[in-house]
């Protein structure tokens, strides 16, 4: 458990922090999920003992499922079920992600150490960093123009893209990138618009009071860093058993970092909190909604014995499965 203490050391500090739970708590989240839906399955044939139907216990009944967290294919394919799940869905992360200060484990500790240090660090030396660059016209210029990749109004629809790409061709990757990237983004929208009134930090870019803190600005933490990282991170893992993919996404998400900074409209400690609490959404959100029958988790190998009496030979059989 952490020490409650540490929540008082720097406040945006915590407001960072207090996300980075999501990141060490879901390592293995994906074996567990399957533990249990076998067992939500079996509680599902204990109710319905005249049940035979093996469909039923392989796919249990989502409304069934006390998590209610993972999106079965048929929650994706019309607008009703979708909708209705990605309210639930970010109503339970919404309470997982407020609540993870109050149930991380011992292990977990490193995280919040390293990086509530590095914050602290980044925001203790902001206002010479944000000096660094020129700072000319034509760089904040640059900056505030590639930075509209990480818009809300890009990013949004991308998502919608990768679903119709993924809808019209069958492609259930990619259909998940939609609907787990709009997740995603829903939440991170909702985590910033609540903790940027609470930080209250001046821009860079303020004439005066620059970097102070619950002056009534909107600079802590970086809403185009804390969006575009957690797309990047769900369609990181979405994809990860390619290369090229999680380099694109990542690439682009530190492009548009790089740019916010340039355009003299964050200090660096906005876009790292920013970008790590986007990183560990996007994290969790995949981790917990994921489907789990288009991801090889490892494969269970299943030795059987054989026998053919009419031949009088026997035998014994492996069996490979998900």
């Amino acid at each position: 458990m952490q020490n409650p203490g540490s929540r008082h050391l720097l406040p945006v500090v915590i407001l960072a922090a207090t996300f980075l739970p999501l990141s060490a708590q879901n390592l293995g989240l994906g074996a567990l999920t399957n533990d249990l839906a076998l067992v939500v399955a079996e509680a599902d044939q204990a109710q319905n003992p005249n049940d035979q139907n093996p469909q039923n216990a392989a796919n249990p009944n989502p409304l069934r499922d006390p998590r209610d967290r993972i999106y079965y294919p048929g929650d994706t394919e019309s607008a009703k079920p979708l909708a209705r799940k990605l309210v639930g869905n970010i109503l339970l992360d919404q309470k997982e992600i407020w609540t993870s200060p109050f149930h991380i484990h011992k292990s977990d500790a490193p995280w919040w150490i390293g990086f509530g240090a590095l914050t602290g660090v980044l925001i203790a030396t902001d206002h010479q960093t944000s000096t660094l660059l020129e700072n000319s016209k034509g760089q904040v210029s640059w900056g505030n123009s590639i930075s509209k990749i990480g818009a809300s109004y890009t990013l949004i629809p991308l998502v919608a893209g990768f679903y119709t790409f993924g809808a019209a061709f069958d492609d259930p990757k990619a259909r998940e990138v939609g609907v787990l990237g709009g997740e995603a983004l829903l939440d991170s929208l909702i985590v910033v618009s609540v903790l940027k009134p609470i930080a209250g930090r001046d821009r860079p870019n303020t004439v005066a009071d620059k970097g102070h803190f619950f002056d009534g600005g909107a600079s802590f933490p970086s809403g185009h860093a804390i969006s575009v990282w957690s797309l990047a991170s769900v369609i990181s893992y979405e994809y990860g058993h390619t290369k090229l993919v999680p380099i694109i996404a990542v690439g682009l998400a530190g492009v548009v970092s790089a740019a916010r900074f340039s355009a003299q409209q964050h200090f660096a400690s906005d876009i790292v909190a920013g970008g790590a609490m986007g990183w560990f959404i996007g994290r969790y959100v995949w981790k917990t909604h994921q489907d789990h029958a288009i991801h090889q988790h490892g494969l269970k190998a299943q030795v059987l014995p054989e026998f053919a009496p009419g031949s009088h030979t026997y035998g014994i059989a492996i069996s490979l499965s998900k």
